[in-house]
């Protein structure tokens, strides 16, 4: 598959025109904030809030040239070394933090959806503190006959991040329509997870995902410090035992060895989430997911599912071709 094609734009407001005005002659053009201020017919002080909202709406990003040559070449050799349509690198945050990483790859996912999505399109989403930071720099125009899918079920006490509410704003942002996957993320057997599928509404979320035109995943690692432990998903001991049979990696709340096969653990047949075979069928799959601690991860979920665009750090980046090596 070619790469997905991407376009931009703009449909702005006036205001928002003001403001991408004053940050592209501030950051662009080296004008100091009077000669913007004069140039644009506001007061300086005007000119130095719209500067900040430009940032905090990922309107503004500021890269290090010199990163942004690695990035490209880290890009080019991902593509090579696992058969990917694109890769997405973004440089290192200079905060190492899991939460630092995850921001820096969603920012640039979002821009990669504001920009992929077309028209009548069937689009299923996965969760991870990634895809929640995507939400900050999604734009995308608004698109007829879009429908945006849960690919897995939600929880009760949210943290910081939850299935259904990721597919509801992105839905809302895109003016799609929205199918949530009303069901737990955990249920007590395999035989009530047939049951809430086939007895209360879900199979219309299995049909639609049968035919996806682009599916949106992230992964993570399996640790001390992975998600499905930190936001109380899984608990220490059932941590322990998937560590033991040999798991290196969440997906969908899937849990995988490093071959991307699915664990032997009951754990497996109890979530609530759209397969990972159908997810495979998806015209095409992007895989977000950053930092050298979740290399393992991304190779185990491309080894499952594919990937088509990859969007990832530096650091995972330059891990994933040392693997690829071995």
């Amino acid at each position: 598959m070619a790469k997905l094609r991407r376009e931009t734009h703009p449909g702005i407001t006036e205001a928002s025109s003001t403001r991408l005005r004053a940050a592209w002659l501030y950051y662009n053009q080296g004008l100091t904030q009077k000669e913007v201020a004069e140039r644009l017919g506001v007061s300086r002080s005007t000119v130095i809030r719209m500067l900040d909202e430009a940032m905090k709406r990922s309107e503004v990003q500021i890269w290090i040239d010199a990163g942004v040559d690695d990035c490209l070449a880290l890009a080019t050799q991902l593509e090579q070394a696992y058969g990917l349509d694109e890769a997405i690198v973004v440089p290192q945050p200079r905060d190492a933090s899991a939460e630092a990483q995850a921001k820096a790859v969603g920012l640039a996912l979002g821009q990669f959806l504001s920009e992929a999505i077309q028209e009548d399109m069937t689009i299923g989403v996965g969760w991870g503190r990634t895809m929640t930071a995507s939400l900050a720099s999604f734009r995308p125009p608004r698109r007829q006959n879009c429908k945006v899918v849960s690919l897995l079920g939600g929880i009760v006490a949210v943290h910081r991040t939850n299935p259904i509410d990721y597919t509801w704003r992105l839905a809302s942002q895109l003016g799609a329509e929205c199918y949530l996957f009303l069901a737990p993320l955990l249920v007590d057997s395999s035989a009530t997870k047939r049951a809430l599928i086939e007895r209360c509404g879900l199979k219309a979320i299995y049909d639609l995902a049968e035919e996806m035109d682009l599916a949106v995943v992230s992964c993570g690692d399996i640790g001390q410090h992975s998600t499905s432990l930190s936001e109380g998903f899984i608990s220490k001991a059932e941590l322990a035992e998937l560590i033991d049979a040999g798991c290196v990696c969440d997906t969908m709340f899937n849990f995988l060895d490093a071959d991307g096969r699915s664990v032997d653990h009951p754990i497996n047949e109890r979530v609530m989430s759209v397969d990972l075979d159908t997810l495979k069928k998806a015209k095409h799959i992007v895989l977000s997911s950053g930092g050298a601690h979740r290399a393992l991860a991304i190779r185990a979920t491309i080894r499952r599912i594919g990937c088509n665009t990859l969007i990832t750090d530096e650091s995972a980046a330059r891990e994933l071709l040392r693997l690829a090596k071995n």
